[in-house]
């Protein structure tokens, strides 16, 4: 089954593997009415270039016959790992987010940069310098990144290739569950990053609810179940929630469905959120040769649930 919506996709700006353009061409041949670029701790592109002019993404998508539906993923809370608020119909150019964007790339930087002088202590070493900013692109061309364009999952991506875990994923989950491993990067709180959304113009949605662990010990010894945590972010202004999400495809600890979460959330939420939103959290993962990648639409939500929130999500 193919959503009409997903509002939820990654790019090259982040830790995606399509280009902005290719992102619209594809979600177009997927069949997508709506699809949405939503990278993780940068603006989402406004501009594109064609025929050496600066077009309106917007309009580029509307070439394709597609409403394209720009957000920002805010990764939150430095000692929850997968808190991340959705920010849509912001304002992206404003000050006050550009401040938030130079903040994340300095703290993602110095954490990355740590995680590698560890894994190296452990005996899987990984050279930040040659192999995370330096390194082949996948037709063999040496390339460099700049150290604010390094995300975690091109160090899992390294793990891998060498044979510390078999996938980039299970790197992820290796990384995660080892606490001298998982280093952690200072990250705006999820109340912050509401306050921001807010602040900008736009509306919060918390996506993938139940990636967040069902009970949350802090370092000072404080737990906090699922539930409450994400009471608190409703209290305190949360817009949304994503529903519809594929969990069976991430590092879910759970044991339930993609179907069964969907209503659980929708049951324990409606009246206390303005409204829903899905999406698959695609990232172009078969061009790495991932085995059971995400697909454009894979989740989302239909043309008609979007035209019933589309106020939220989109500015003029």
């Amino acid at each position: 089954m193919r959503y009409d919506c997903d509002l939820h996709c990654h790019t090259v700006r982040s830790d995606g593997y399509d280009t902005p353009e290719e992102l619209i061409i594809n979600a177009k041949e997927a069949g997508l009415k709506v699809v949405a670029i939503t990278d993780h701790d940068i603006q989402p592109p406004l501009y594109v270039e064609t025929d050496g002019e600066k077009l309106d993404i917007r309009l580029y998508a509307k070439k394709y016959g597609l409403e394209l539906v720009l957000g920002y993923e805010f990764s939150c809370d430095t000692y929850v790992d997968d808190v991340h608020i959705l920010g849509y119909k912001m304002d992206f150019e404003s000050p006050l987010l550009q401040e938030e964007v130079e903040r994340a790339k300095r703290s993602k930087s110095d954490a990355y940069r740590e995680l590698c002088e560890i894994l190296t202590s452990k005996g899987m070493p990984i050279d930040y310098e040659n192999e995370i900013l330096r390194y082949t692109d996948e037709e063999g061309n040496v390339r460099y990144r700049d150290p604010d364009e390094v995300q975690r999952k091109h160090i899992f991506e390294v793990m891998a290739k060498k044979g510390y875990a078999p996938t980039w994923q299970e790197a992820k989950i290796l990384v995660r569950d080892d606490p001298e491993l998982n280093v952690r990067r200072k990250k705006i709180s999820p109340f912050d990053a509401i306050d921001l959304i807010k602040a900008c113009g736009g509306t919060a949605v918390l996506a993938h609810p139940f990636l967040i662990d069902e009970v949350i010990t802090y370092p000072d010894g404080r737990n906090l179940t699922r539930k409450e945590y994400i009471d608190r972010l409703v209290k305190h202004g949360l817009d949304g929630i994503e529903a519809c999400y594929t969990y069976s495809k991430t590092s879910y600890k759970g044991s339930l469905s993609d179907d069964e979460i969907e209503r659980i959330v929708k049951e324990e939420y409606k009246g206390r959120v303005k409204f829903f939103t899905g999406g698959s959290d695609y990232h172009a993962d078969h061009k790495k040769g991932v085995e059971n990648p995400r697909y454009l639409g894979e989740r989302g939500i239909s043309l008609r649930e979007f035209e019933e929130i589309r106020d939220y999500l989109v500015g003029e």
